[in-house]
């Protein structure tokens, strides 16, 4: 296995349930991957029509195998000691529920026998045996993101972990795999914008998730009009203007209302807590963002059993054309393909 994010975690411990032989490389010093800087929430769309809708770009049959498998996948999760903190979203458009990031490493890495080799990058497949590529995605590399995202590349906040660099991209390639679609798309958020500190601890509460509350433009006064829930056109928008910037103007009447658990009063003033630039202007706030890049969302192309090539098999942001268009759970595809890449792997 290469990677020990959500998806490499979770094929490791499938893999070990099996009774199978497991060696587990992550490229960085610890497990958990970009998973452990999220929310935690997993989640699926309610209805598949809807997630068609939503993410119509995406491969509707690995799209259905994430709708279809999810709720027994999340059950496992509970078997092996990950109890969920809220059996919830909190968006009536969808289903799963909210894990402690730490814990649920920490379940996972135990489930997988414990013993990952930290700082051991995979730089290619290996002989006589099947590997499962689970990486990360391209989103820390900013030649790969110049590449096929945009050219305002070393612009963008990095929201994520700097160890998903398109390892298992470059070695999929080799192997013979196909890309995906999809390799000009992120998800990610907006995010106070420099001088702004943040860390990657604030990922989360930091967010800029009330665009469709504000009236949003980039620095040549160019106005974009949010069509999606989720925010992710905007961000993607923001990370093709100058600078990856864009400015929030809030009307005074639109301070109070809610995205989820907060207000959007209480997002800008987390954002001029972290030093962002936030300026009255009449009778609205103004604030300055940056677009931030969580992961990838193009990547590998595989099958409904997650093989990529010949003995090559792939899971979470390694895999690409699941949410094509629009945005889904990365941590639902992860957890569902992390344990079909496992099984596959073994012939099982």
């Amino acid at each position: 296995m290469a990677g020990a994010g959500m998806g490499g975690l979770v094929a490791a411990a499938e893999a070990a349930r099996r009774g199978a032989d497991v060696e587990l490389r992550e490229k960085g010093h610890r497990a958990g991957g970009s998973m452990l800087l999220s929310s935690g929430v997993v989640w699926r769309h309610r209805d598949f029509e809807r997630f068609r809708a939503e993410c119509p770009g995406g491969d509707p049959v690995l799209q259905r195998t994430v709708f279809d498998r999810l709720d027994e996948d999340l059950a496992w999760l509970e078997s092996l000691g990950a109890r969920p903190l809220e059996r919830d979203t909190g968006n009536p458009r969808t289903t799963g529920a909210r894990f402690d990031t730490g814990e649920l490493t920490e379940a996972l890495a135990s489930a997988a026998g414990g013993g990952i080799r930290f700082g051991t990058p995979l730089a290619e497949k290996p002989v006589g045996a099947p590997v499962v590529l689970a990486t990360g995605g391209f989103q820390a590399d900013r030649d790969l993101v110049r590449r096929h995202v945009t050219a305002e590349a070393e612009e963008l906040m990095l929201r994520a972990t700097p160890w998903s660099t398109g390892d298992g991209m470059r070695i999929g390639l080799a192997a013979g795999a196909q890309l995906s679609s999809g390799l000009e798309e992120f998800y990610g958020r907006n995010m106070p914008a420099p001088p702004a500190r943040v860390g990657e601890e604030q990922f989360v509460r930091l967010a800029q998730l009330y665009a469709t509350h504000a009236t949003v433009r980039n620095s040549r006064d160019q106005e974009f009009v949010p069509a999606t829930w989720s925010e992710i056109d905007v961000v993607q928008w923001t990370a093709r203007q100058p600078g990856a910037r864009a400015w929030y103007e809030v009307a005074d009447e639109a301070l109070g209302r809610r995205v989820r658990d907060r207000t959007v009063a209480e997002m800008i003033e987390a954002a001029r807590l972290a030093g962002a630039p936030v300026e009255r202007r009449g009778k609205a706030t103004v604030v300055e963002v940056v677009a931030g890049i969580t992961t990838t969302l193009g990547g590998l192309w595989v099958d409904a059993q997650a093989r990529a090539a010949p003995g090559v098999f792939a899971c979470g942001a390694d895999v690409g054309g699941i949410a094509t268009g629009g945005y889904a759970s990365g941590l639902a595809a992860a957890l569902v393909f992390g344990r079909v890449a496992a099984r596959s792997a073994l012939g099982q």
